[in-house]
């Protein structure tokens, strides 16, 4: 699964796909990775087109968070709509993840 990737700056803006489930969550972990690595560490995941996430796909993005934070990076969610802030509230993921409201509200918080 390619993930639509572009730089801003310092930091990096992922846009996620529709549907990130166990059969996709390894390519999209090991991509993820691969831009902490060679990047600053500092990631926006768009969650824009997201529709459904399952519990591969939420470990995905914690192993992610946990690969930024070891390289002093972050990350931070945007564009969340209701069915999986929801599903990130009941979680409680929402307690350990930035989230904001807009790609600027991001940017400002991950490079301040």
């Amino acid at each position: 699964m390619n993930l639509e990737h572009r730089t801003v700056g310092s930091v990096d803006i992922v846009k996620m796909p529709a549907r990130l489930v166990m059969v996709d969550a390894g390519e999209v972990r090991n991509n993820l990775r691969r831009i902490i690595k060679q990047s600053s560490a500092r990631l926006i995941l768009d969650l824009r087109d997201m529709e459904f996430i399952d519990s591969s796909g939420l470990a995905t993005l914690v192993n992610s968070l946990q690969a930024a934070r070891k390289r002093q990076g972050d990350i931070c969610l945007i564009h969340m709509n209701d069915t999986v802030r929801t599903l990130f509230e009941l979680t409680q993921l929402l307690n350990v993840f930035n989230v904001c409201d807009s790609e600027e509200g991001a940017i400002e918080a991950l490079t301040a």
